[in-house]
């Protein structure tokens, strides 16, 4: 008998007997070759990146990897994990605490980059007038701007080591000087100084690798979801079974400070 009549298509992923091929890679030749965010670059992009742009997408997936046991993601998944859920169950409710106002900024600050990338192209000016004409539409608008200001950082130390990363990679552009434009935009109208966060900064680097803005949130994801792994054992290991979680009530006693 034949091979059976495809319905629909996809160019991710072929699977035989005894062969898998991912974008046309052998998988078991990719696997100690490549990166893990090699792979994914490959995977979303259609071709393996080169080497410093491979450097910038670990740095990029390493950068949310985790952020501590208050995220919203964290708290969901260690709750849900507290009722003697499985494994799956319990990330997977992290994954879901993941929209607009936790993980979602990147999208929505990548957007925001763009309008103020297309509005100075457009001929309206230069960045910084680009940046200060969206910045007072959305102020008007009453919008927040994504990507800008932390609760607790005043200087995101990610932003500063991706956008360092990115210039080394040699694809530091007009995304990442939008997004210091929107920050000192942000500054001047508001008159308090709002940063760029590791949401933000990411942002603009998808953009300046040619990421389509509806999947950069699948970024952080991808990252994310280790660090609730993480979080899901810590709290079968160390917690009693459906307890309540106070989100600020905890205490870090893990190692001190260290250096590579």
């Amino acid at each position: 008998m034949g091979k059976a009549e495809s319905t629909w298509k996809t160019a991710l992923t072929e699977v035989a007997p005894n062969e898998v091929r991912v974008r046309g890679y052998d998988i078991a030749e990719l696997m100690g070759r490549c990166s893990f965010g090699q792979v994914v670059y490959l995977l979303l992009r259609g071709e393996l990146p080169d080497e410093r742009v491979s450097r910038l997408m670990d740095a990029i997936l390493v950068s949310s990897i985790d952020h501590g046991a208050s995220p919203p993601s964290a708290l969901a998944a260690r709750t849900v994990a507290s009722t003697g859920a499985p494994l799956s169950g319990a990330v997977g409710a992290g994954i879901l605490a993941i929209n607009a106002s936790h993980g979602g900024a990147i999208e929505n600050c990548a957007r925001t980059l763009m309008e103020v990338v297309q509005t100075a192209e457009a001929g309206n000016g230069s960045t910084a007038d680009a940046a200060d004409a969206v910045v007072q539409d959305y102020r008007a608008r009453k919008r927040r701007v994504a990507g800008f200001g932390h609760r607790m950082h005043t200087a995101d130390p990610r932003t500063a080591r991706l956008f360092a990363l990115a210039d080394q990679a040699g694809v530091a552009g007009k995304y990442i000087e939008a997004a210091r434009a929107v920050e000192a935009a942000l500054e001047k109208q508001r008159g308090k100084k709002l940063p760029i966060n590791v949401d933000g900064a990411v942002g603009a680097v998808l953009c300046e690798l040619g990421f389509e803005p509806r999947t950069m949130n699948g970024m952080f994801m991808i990252a994310r979801c280790a660090g609730l792994v993480a979080h899901v054992g810590e709290e079968w290991d160390r917690e009693r079974p459906m307890r309540k979680i106070d989100p600020t009530g905890y205490e870090y006693d893990g190692p001190a400070p260290r250096r590579l």
